[in-house]
């Protein structure tokens, strides 16, 4: 781009945003798809797990070989091979006339948007420099939010359609697109060198960096010592894992239970619950884009973690004091429920009274929360005849505290955790290895992801909601005791400058305090003369 080095911005804007959104909207477009797949096939709730769940396996899948895809073949090809691997997935889902099709479109278009989501966010930081990766990075966690909103939009306007779940699936392809056209005006990545002078005005001088002389890493050190990469695992592991196990996926299960509760009978709670929250965590991840690059990213973890504590622990206590329903369980669709007189492959519009089946994204599909949710009683169904349990003192009040904090826990997520991690992970390791090293680190979270989907109802029943929510609310306040301890400051600095720090500081030994790249002493790079 000689002479033109504005249009790259624009570029990488474009790329991360309809990035996160293809994610998000590959996500969520289950809860409404689910409910006439149902109708047409009889799936009966074992199918229906193993559909929602193809997608989470085919994640894993691309989380494993992922890296090595991405270090290889370099991320901007990992980000079109994927956009491909998703059109043959979605037309797959297009065309199925079978479950088994069905499942192997699911699991193409989960291992398509995990590939895209790692060499997305890798390929944006390394393109731009300290002062716009923030935003940029974070945009993606932005996209995939309005790509869940896109979805809810897109599944009520073909509810009633004639194989309305057909033209859900296919709607996924536009963004993915666009997304390739963007990519084709962009360089290939830092390591060509021909991008090297049209890099760096955004780089700050970062891309003078790039030599001949880069050190090679083998997958095996990112558990050695060497450059304190093992230090860099944990604290990209530990991000991962407190992710997830603070529970934001399988809280907002009991999202339209908690909007039930307060007054909003009927679908409106779960429209409230899935738009309402969808357009909370919206306003939460760009006030985010607003404040990375000036709070700092160790500063909103903190800031998240420590709000999910205490939000989610008053969510458990309030569920002790006024018990809500905490029994979701699949709803069964065989074959007997299709009217008389109907086409086999028909489609038949969704209940309005009937919620649809709450959905979750950040980059966490939630398998529980798609399929093992509990229907609310009809009109004309003997429980929705029989009497509402007395309500208790101070009931309305505890219940509008359990929304206040539900709206207050999801805010926290999604400018804490929900993009900080990933931003994060994108940063702190050298350019060699950060394919594979983000890769394995996404492994992780999508298989404590699935785990905690297939066991969070047994965990439920062992211990309750309450208890439930209150380990949420313990395991958050020790992610807050591992932020403070272990994840250091890299706001302002340069994935070089980034890299040094690291390679002074071992891993629990001064990153217990804001760190400031003007502070930190930096030895000059090298830069070989063949350069």
């Amino acid at each position: 781009f000689p002479g033109h080095p504005l249009p790259v911005l624009p570029l990488c804007t474009s790329v991360s945003l309809l990035g996160g959104l293809t994610f998000g909207y590959e996500l969520a477009v289950i809860s409404g798809a689910l409910l006439p797949l149902q109708l047409d096939f009889g799936l009966s709730c074992l199918e229906q797990e193993l559909l929602v769940g193809s997608l989470l396996l085919g994640a894993l899948l691309a989380s494993l070989v992922g890296g090595f895809l991405i270090d290889r073949h370099g991320r901007k090809q990992a980000i079109l091979g994927s956009n491909v691997v998703l059109l043959v997935g979605s037309l797959s889902l297009v065309l199925a006339g079978s479950l088994p099709w069905l499942i192997l479109g699911r699991s193409m278009t989960g291992f398509a948007i995990s590939l895209s989501s790692m060499a997305c966010c890798i390929y944006v930081s390394e393109l731009v420099g300290p002062r716009q990766r923030g935003v940029l990075v974070s945009l993606y966690e932005a996209g995939i939010t309005v790509g869940i909103l896109l979805s809810y939009a897109v599944n009520y306007a073909l509810a009633g359609a004639l194989w309305g779940w057909r033209q859900m699936f296919g709607w996924a392809v536009p963004p993915a697109l666009l997304q390739s056209l963007s990519l084709l005006f962009l360089p290939a990545g830092v390591a060509e060198p021909a991008a090297h002078k049209d890099l760096i005005p955004l780089q700050g001088g970062e891309a003078t960096k790039l030599g001949l002389n880069r050190p090679r890493y083998s997958f095996l050190d990112l558990f050695r010592t060497r450059d304190n990469m093992r230090g860099r695992t944990m604290v990209g592991l530990g991000l991962v894992l407190f992710q997830q196990l603070t529970g934001q996926p399988n809280v907002l299960c009991y999202a339209s239970t908690i909007f039930l509760s307060v007054g909003f009978r009927g679908g409106s709670s779960a429209v409230l619950a899935s738009v309402g929250l969808g357009a909370v965590k919206v306003a939460a991840t760009v006030a985010a884009m607003g404040l990375v690059d000036r709070a700092g990213r160790r500063a909103l973890l903190l800031t998240g973690c420590a709000l999910m504590a205490l939000s989610v622990s008053a969510i458990g206590l309030v569920c002790f004091a006024m018990p809500m329903d905490s029994s979701p369980s699949c709803l069964p669709m065989p074959n007997a429920t299709r009217l008389p007189g109907l086409p086999e492959d028909s489609t038949l519009p969704l209940d309005p009274s009937l919620p649809p089946l709450p959905t979750t994204h950040q980059r966490e599909p939630v398998l529980s929360s798609y399929v093992k949710t509990k229907p609310y009683p009809r009109a004309g169904d003997p429980l929705a005849a029989s009497p509402e349990p007395p309500s208790a003192p101070g009931a309305p009040l505890l219940h509008w505290t359990a929304l206040l904090c539900m709206m207050v826990f999801v805010s926290a997520f999604s400018f804490g955790f929900g993009p900080m991690t990933w931003l994060v992970l994108s940063e702190i390791y050298p350019m060699e290895i950060r394919g594979r090293a983000f890769a394995f680190c996404n492994s992780f979270n999508w298989a404590t992801n699935l785990f905690i989907s297939l066991f969070f109802l047994d965990l439920i029943s062992a211990i309750g909601l309450s208890l439930t929510f209150l380990l949420y609310g313990l395991t958050a306040v020790l992610g807050l005791g591992f932020i403070y301890l272990f994840v250091p400051e890299t706001k302002g600095q340069s994935l070089a400058e980034i890299d040094q720090q690291f390679q002074r500081t071992r891993f629990g030994r001064g990153f217990g305090h804001r760190q400031s790249s003007a502070v930190i002493p930096y030895s000059p790079i090298r830069v070989s003369a063949a350069s």
